[in-house]
């Protein structure tokens, strides 16, 4: 679990190799498509490196353009948009083969205290009540992907029991936390949010429309994620994810997601838009 969680560290630490260049490394997995928390969260780490400590992101909106490939590295240039005295902007192009694959822009703000209001967190059992993710799953009949096994091997994840598909908008929950402890800044600590924050949103979006995310004949991905941080995260500790979808169709799908402390503190809000359409077998008429 430690080591895990130090792969996953060494994965976020974004690596500088000219002024506002940065290179991030590939993860540690089979070819494939590279997992898209992964990239908003290495493009929110490479933003944050020319910002210093004392501001801190507040939202971050990233649209993912191409996929990425799974065994090479991923090139972040950064432009400075804006500093002044309270907020910073900086825009991030993540690049592969010379071609953009995702763009994010990021405002880090100043802290001050000011009015202050929450929406409270929703009722659900605490995370002992339910089992872990792959034990889950295997309940309803599906088996996690070895990936996706790989990508969140530092994270712990609980989710709650299915949402009905009834009448109603789409809802499910999940508690999550990293597997062991891990030394982060405050910046950190946010991307490491943004990282978790793209596992299970736009699913959400396909509950009322088949059984199985991972079927045969699906075809989703992310468009893009937005993510607001109202507090740094206490990625250590559980979190409550809350999701709905409040809306799908024309082969897209939109879902939100609100993350909360164990004490009931909103510390991050999230949305994001993506496809999902059923695609026939090659081959058939």
């Amino acid at each position: 679990m430690r080591q895990a969680v130090a792969e996953l560290k060494a994965l976020l630490d974004v690596e500088e190799i000219d002024t506002d260049l940065y290179r991030g490394a590939p993860a540690a997995e089979g070819p494939g498509r590279v997992f898209g928390g992964q990239v908003v969260a290495q493009a929110l780490a490479a933003a944050a490196r020319s910002v210093g400590e004392e501001r801190q992101a507040h939202s971050l909106h990233a649209y993912f353009l191409r996929a990425g490939d799974t065994t090479r590295p991923i090139v972040y240039r950064t432009l400075r948009d804006f500093d002044g005295g309270s907020f910073a902007n900086r825009r991030v192009v993540a690049m592969q083969g010379g071609k953009p694959i995702l763009n994010l822009a990021a405002s880090f703000h100043r802290r001050e205290d000011g009015f202050a209001h929450a929406a409270p967190m929703p009722q659900a059992p605490g995370p002992e009540n339910f089992p872990e993710l792959a034990a889950a799953l295997a309940a309803v009949g599906q088996t996690l992907p070895q990936m996706m096994a790989e990508r969140l091997a530092a994270l712990e994840i609980r989710p709650g029991p299915p949402a009905t598909q009834s009448a109603g908008t789409p809802h499910q929950f999940l508690w999550f936390r990293l597997t062991a402890p891990m030394e982060a800044d405050d910046a950190l600590r946010r991307v490491v949010l943004t990282y978790a924050s793209d596992f299970a949103l736009f699913a959400t979006a396909i509950l009322p429309h088949t059984p199985a995310v991972f079927a045969p004949g699906l075809q989703v991905a992310s468009l893009d994620h937005a993510v607001w941080f109202h507090s740094t995260p206490p990625v250590d500790d559980w979190l409550l994810y809350a999701m709905d979808s409040p809306w799908a169709g024309h082969a897209r799908g939109f879902a939100r997601g609100a993350i909360y402390d164990r004490a009931g503190t909103l510390v991050a809000s999230v949305a994001q838009e993506g496809l999902c359409r059923v695609v026939a077998p090659q081959g058939a008429a």
